[in-house]
């Protein structure tokens, strides 16, 4: 298929990084209300919309998502008439998530509405790094381009921190944090980056999703770096969520804390997207784990150091 026959609308960030990492940004017609990366699609006409209100609390805003949820209703709406104006030929979307993005049932529903097209949907489902390699692999076939050029540079990259990493003797220990109220370990890819980083990950296991975490549970397994990486959350967002955090009795006991290895990150635009920039997410966490091994420089806008004494007022 020849690039100017695409029209393509994608529904979740981590796909339109894809199509961005396979140079197909100017054929995307088309984009979730949180797509914002690279930034020129910005001015893209946005698709979806959340069906709550995403301004307030951790907590308060996980009540929401769980009362739609348990209502058996999508958290997200995806806008029928703004596909139908766009004639896509092409929507890529997700089945990882239901909180973090439209769902597929969603968007099935709403491509059955169009009368002038019925648009191909590719849906990803990633849990591991491999498995977002094979989406890349998968989009770009659907596409018709080439993918190996791109796969190959973003792999290296991967294997220059395991090599540095995998002979290290000091592999601290590592807990990441995905929500702070109920507070939730991050799972599906984060264990593994964490571990070819050089470090111990605690609590989530590797291709599974993120499991909630009881306060006990952490102060049990005190582990010597914590690093805080919200889902959807920026620096600024998160260091509010780190000074919820700090209000917990138990919070200032804690090893990593004590220490001053507590972090943020910017979770929304790393972490939380299974896309090319997990690679990134990895520089990072390699940053914050071996500073005398590696500086990628991502420092003050990927992440940060939390003082050790944090103003909770």
């Amino acid at each position: 298929m020849a690039d100017m026959e695409l029209r393509i609308v994608s529904l979740i960030p981590s796909a339109t990084e894809i199509l961005a990492q396979l140079g197909l940004t100017h054929q995307i017609v088309g984009r979730s209300h949180e797509c914002d990366y690279p930034a020129e699609i910005r001015t893209r006409p946005v698709c979806t919309e959340p069906k709550f209100n995403p301004v307030g609390t951790s907590a308060e805003i996980h009540d929401r998502v769980t009362d739609l949820l348990q209502s058996a209703l999508s958290v997200y709406r995806v806008k029928t008439e703004v596909l139908e104006q766009l004639k896509p030929t092409h929507i890529l979307t997700q089945a990882q998530c239901e909180v973090c993005a439209v769902n597929l049932a969603d968007v099935e529903q709403a491509v059955a509405t169009l009368t002038q097209t019925q648009p191909q949907i590719i849906s990803l489902q990633p849990n591991t790094l491999k498995d977002i390699w094979d989406d890349i692999r998968r989009v770009a076939i659907a596409l018709g381009i080439e993918s190996q050029s791109s796969l190959t540079q973003l792999q290296a990259r991967v294997e220059a921190c395991a090599t540095k990493t995998q002979a290290l003797s000091d592999r601290p220990t590592v807990a990441c944090i995905e929500w702070a109220e109920p507070l939730m370990a991050a799972g599906n890819w984060i264990p593994e980056l964490v571990e070819l980083a050089g470090g111990q990950s605690l609590f989530g296991v590797v291709g599974q999703h993120s499991p909630w975490l009881q306060w006990d549970a952490l102060v049990a397994a005190d582990p010597e770096v914590i690093i805080l990486m919200p889902c959807g959350y920026d620096l600024e967002r998160t260091h509010q969520d780190a000074i919820a955090l700090a209000k917990h009795p138990e919070w200032p006991t804690l090893r990593a804390v004590q220490a001053g290895n507590v972090y943020i990150t910017d979770g929304n635009q790393y972490f939380n997207r299974p896309g090319p920039r997990l690679v990134d997410s990895l520089e990072i966490l390699a940053e914050i784990l071996h500073p005398h091994l590696f500086n990628f420089g991502y420092e003050g806008t990927g992440w940060q150091r939390l003082p050790a004494q944090v103003k909770v007022n």
